[in-house]
């Protein structure tokens, strides 16, 4: 359970962009007046994280939706009883984002490819489900004569350089050395290069007519990764006189998150204006601490007993393979010195909102605390163990005395 932080940031950004939900989602996106008469909106996925809060937001706008996907989630989701609950009020269609494979690889009378979507027209895509350039060249040159808009959800992660705080869109991209290349690689390395081509097989598709979204970490309820949700239900497992919480770095450190439903409804934001170009989509508006975000999640959980240790980054640095990885909470130094702080400006002028993050900590820590105990427990596994957080704390506490 102990991993270097550098491995762990790969980790942590590379898993959150691939993973299906872990459960219902606790709340119905925020209904916001539609700008624009109903349209018809094909997402390519649907059914993780990301998906049923873009699919909400639709709805409660009044469009139209179409997924395309494999159907293993749904499967997975009647298996278990958590269908999702607006299923029956959007169209599905099966085949597989790889031409050459069909929906169900042991089945080959299952629709094959991209054939279902063949003649099919839409207003707009929304690509949540692209890693492979290839395989979005693929959906976006069947569809480009068939569709106005193509949204590709990229990742911060397709920049290069991470240590500069404020850089905006026009940041040069991660390469890597053979762009054939379809493997995330080991540690995940591949994952940023394989998003910055994606994004550039998207734009030649369908020149001028596609809106890159490139978001940090996204959280909330129905996030199926520990990284976030681990700080709220830390904070309301907090007990004693004086419950001590471990945090990494310093209280002034910068953190960037958005809510998914924030995320959800911008994209559909961007879809009714025909917004195109790239954004950074990380949140929230204005500057959030550390300090701030754990204040926000004492206060969600209720924990009026909590007190925050905070234990600088040349610290934990020296622990090396025993330091303790705490996720999302990155030490803004050295090569991460503009992790949590790239600029957002584009994005929010052309729409986005972000709500309280303290309503995030208390959704998101509602619907940990409403899900069944093996989902909860599989959750669990990727916490920081509770023994390692005491030993690091201490460790710190000897240190200085």
């Amino acid at each position: 359970m102990f991993i270097n932080r550098r491995a762990f940031v790969q980790f942590t950004v590379a898993s959150g962009a691939a993973a299906t939900l872990a459960g219902p989602l606790a709340a119905i996106a925020r209904a916001r007046p539609s700008l624009a008469k109903p349209m018809h909106i094909l997402i390519l996925g649907g059914t993780g994280f990301l998906g049923p809060a873009t699919i909400e937001a639709a709805l409660a706008r009044g469009h139209t939706v179409t997924i395309f996907n494999r159907g293993r989630t749904e499967k997975r989701r009647k298996e278990i009883g958590r269908e999702l609950p607006f299923m029956d009020k959007v169209e599905t269609l099966y085949g597989n984002r790889d031409p050459e494979k069909h929906a169900d690889d042991a089945d080959p009378e299952s629709p094959k490819g991209l054939s279902s979507l063949i003649g099919r027209t839409f207003d707009a895509v929304i690509d949540n489900s692209g890693y492979v350039p290839r395989i979005v060249r693929a959906s976006a040159e069947l569809l480009a004569p068939h569709t106005k808009q193509y949204v590709f959800i990229s990742s911060i992660s397709r920049y290069a350089d991470n240590s500069r705080p404020g850089s905006d869109e026009t940041a040069p991209a991660a390469t890597m050395p053979d762009p054939a290349v379809e493997d995330m690689g080991a540690q995940f390395e591949n994952y940023g290069p394989l998003k910055a081509l994606c994004e550039d097989a998207a734009e030649q598709a369908m020149p001028g007519r596609v809106a890159v979204v490139r978001p940090g970490y996204i959280v909330g309820p129905g996030d199926p990764t520990p990284r976030f949700t681990y700080w709220p239900v830390r904070l309301g497992r907090a007990s004693g006189e004086r419950a001590e919480v471990a945090v990494p770095g310093a209280p002034d450190d910068p953190v960037q998150i958005i809510d998914v439903r924030d995320l959800g409804d911008w994209l559909i934001t961007l879809v009714e204006t025909g917004t195109t170009g790239a954004f950074n989509a990380c949140g929230p508006e204005h500057r959030l601490t550390a300090a701030a975000l754990m204040a926000a999640c004492r206060e969600a959980a209720g924990a009026t007993n909590a007190v925050f240790t905070h234990i600088p980054a040349d610290f934990l640095e020296s622990l090396g393979q025993d330091a303790v990885p705490f996720p999302i909470l990155i030490p803004p130094v050295g090569e991460y010195a503009g992790f949590h702080a790239w600029s957002n400006a584009r994005a929010v002028k052309s729409g986005l909102k972000f709500r309280p993050v303290a309503d995030t900590c208390r959704d998101t820590l509602a619907w940990f605390n409403a899900l069944p105990e093996e989902s909860r427990s599989r959750l669990e596994q990727g916490f920081p163990p509770s023994a390692a957080e005491q030993r690091l704390l201490k460790s710190w506490h000897e240190h200085s005395g």
